[in-house]
C-alpha cells in the first residue's frame, strides 16, 4: 500500500510539473515572446541565482568542515604519519584555492556577461598568451606536487636498512577473507614459506620446517594414492582419466619441490620457523620501536591498510611487499588524545577482494614495550601449533573410523 501511495505522489508530480510548463509556455505565446529567446530578465535571474548557488556551496563546505572535520584522521600514530598528513594538507590547501580563485572568477564572468539589451560580444579565435598562461601554471603546479610527493614517498620507504636499531619482524597474510600475523619468535627471524606448502588443516601459510616437511610428504602420498584408485572408477582412455592423470601429475611436481626441500634440510635444517608466532583477530607491536611487515596474499590482490598508522601496501600473490613504521602512541594514550574510549588501531583490506571484503579487518593493539614481551610469550609458537592441529585430525579420523565400525 505504501509503494502505491508513493507512485502515486511521484505520477501527480510529474503531472504538476507538466503543467506549469504548459502554463509558461501559454504565457510565451500570449505576450508574443519565442521560445528560444532569452529575455533579460531570465538572464538576470540566472545569473543571480549562480551567485547565490555558489555563496551557498562555499558555506555549506566551511560547515561541513567545522561540524564534521573531527571525524578525519587527525592524530597519527607512527612516526613518519606526520610527514604524510602535511604532504596531504599540502595537497588539499592546492585543491581548495584553485577551486575558490577558478568560482570565485566563475560567478565574476556570469555576472558580468550576463545577456543584456545591446550586449555584443567579442569574437576571439586565438590567444597564444592565455593560452600559454593555462598551460603553464597548471604544469608547474603538477610538477611541484609530483616532485613533494616522490621526496615524500623516497623518506618513507627508504629507509629499510635501520642499522645499529632494533626492529620487529611482522608477516601479515592474506587471504579471502581473513588476516593472520606471523611474527620471527625469539630469532626475530621469519621462517621460509612456498605456497606448496600449504595445507589448509596444519600449515596455512605454507612454512618450511622439517616437520613440515615430513607431514606434507605423507599427505601428498596419501593424496596421490587416492587419486591414482579413482582410476579404476571410470572408463579407460576417456576424457575422465586424462583429468585424473593431470591431476596426479600436478600432485607429483608438488612433491618433488617438497623432496627438495627435504633433501636441503639433510643439509640445513629449516629451523627459523620452528618459534614463529600466529596470531589471528588481533596482534600487538611494541611504541617506539620500528616494525617492518613482509606482506603476502594466497589467492587474490588484497592490501594491508593500516589508516591510523599513515600506512598501506598491496598484498600480491605470488610475490612478497614490505612496509614499515614505529608507533608513537599505544592504544591507550590514543584513546586520551582522541577522548574515545573504544577506539582500536585497524587492520583494513583496501581492495575489493570478494563478497566478504566489507568484514576483512584485524585489531592492532600498540602496547608498552613490558606488555608487548609479555603478550608475546603467551603466545603459543608454530611447531608445538602443528603438532596440536596433527593430533587432532588423527584423534578425529579414529574416531570416525570408531563411529563407523
Amino acid at each position: 500500500m505504501d509503494n502505491l501511495l508513493i507512485w502515486g505522489v511521484v505520477i501527480l508530480a510529474g503531472l504538476v510539473i507538466a503543467q506549469i510548463m504548459r502554463v509558461f509556455e501559454l504565457t510565451k505565446k500570449l505576450t508574443k515572446v519565442n521560445e528560444w529567446e532569452v529575455t533579460p530578465s531570465e538572464s538576470r535571474n540566472q545569473a543571480l541565482s549562480w551567485v547565490i548557488y555558489m555563496i551557498g556551496f562555499a558555506a555549506f563546505f566551511i560547515w561541513l568542515y567545522y561540524r564534521y572535520g573531527y571525524l578525519m584522521l587527525t592524530v597519527s600514530g607512527s612516526e613518519h604519519g606526520e610527514t604524510i598528513d602535511t604532504l596531504l594538507w599540502s595537497n588539499f590547501a592546492i585543491i581548495i584555492l584553485v577551486f575558490a580563485f577558478t568560482h570565485i572568477i566563475l560567478i565574476y564572468f556570469t555576472w558580468k556577461y550576463r545577456a543584456r539589451v545591446g550586449g555584443k560580444a567579442d569574437y576571439v579565435t586565438h590567444n597564444n598568451k592565455l593560452e600559454l598562461v593555462w598551460t603553464t601554471i597548471p604544469a608547474v603546479v603538477l610538477a611541484i606536487i609530483i616532485t613533494y610527493g616522490i621526496s615524500t614517498w623516497d623518506t618513507v620507504m627508504m629507509s629499510f636498512d635501520n642499522e645499529g636499531e632494533e626492529v620487529i619482524n611482522v608477516e601479515l597474510y592474506a587471504k579471502q577473507f581473513d588476516w593472520t600475523a606471523r611474527y620471527g619468535g625469539a630469532d626475530n627471524e621469519i621462517g621460509e614459506f612456498n605456497f606448496r606448502m600449504i595445507d589448509p588443516a596444519t600449515n596455512p601459510l605454507g612454512m618450511i620446517t622439517n616437520a613440515t616437511i615430513e607431514s606434507q610428504l605423507v599427505m601428498l602420498d596419501k593424496k596421490i594414492a587416492k587419486v591414482e584408485a579413482s582410476k579404476s572408477d571410470v572408463f579407460p582412455g576417456g576424457k575422465a582419466e586424462e583429468k585424473i592423470q593431470d591431476k596426479i601429475d600436478q600432485l607429483i611436481k608438488q612433491k618433488n619441490v617438497v623432496l627438495d626441500y627435504q633433501k636441503r634440510s639433510k643439509q640445513t635444517a629449516f629451523t627459523k620457523g620452528k618459534d614463529d608466532v600466529l596470531a589471528k583477530v588481533e596482534f600487538h607491536i611494541p611504541v617506539n620501536k620500528m616494525v617492518k611487515f613482509q606482506i603476502r596474499s594466497q589467492d587474490v590482490i588484497h592490501s594491508a591498510y593500516m589508516p591510523h598508522f599513515r600506512a598501506q601496501m598491496n598484498a600480491v600473490p605470488g610475490a612478497v611487499t614490505r612496509f614499515q613504521f614505529k608507533p608513537i602512541h599505544t592504544t591507550a594514550e590514543m584513546r586520551d588524545l582522541k577522548e574515545n574510549p573504544d577506539f582500536n588501531y585497524l587492520l583494513y583490506c583496501n581492495k575489493i577482494c570478494g563478497t566478504a571484503h566489507y568484514n576483512m579487518q584485524m585489531v592492532i593493539v600498540v602496547d608498552s614495550e613490558a606488555d608487548y614481551q609479555k603478550w608475546l610469550s603467551e603466545q603459543p609458537t608454530f611447531e608445538p601449533a602443528v603438532g596440536m592441529a596433527e593430533a587432532e585430525t588423527t584423534e578425529l579420523e579414529n574416531s570416525s573410523i570408531v563411529a563407523l565400525k
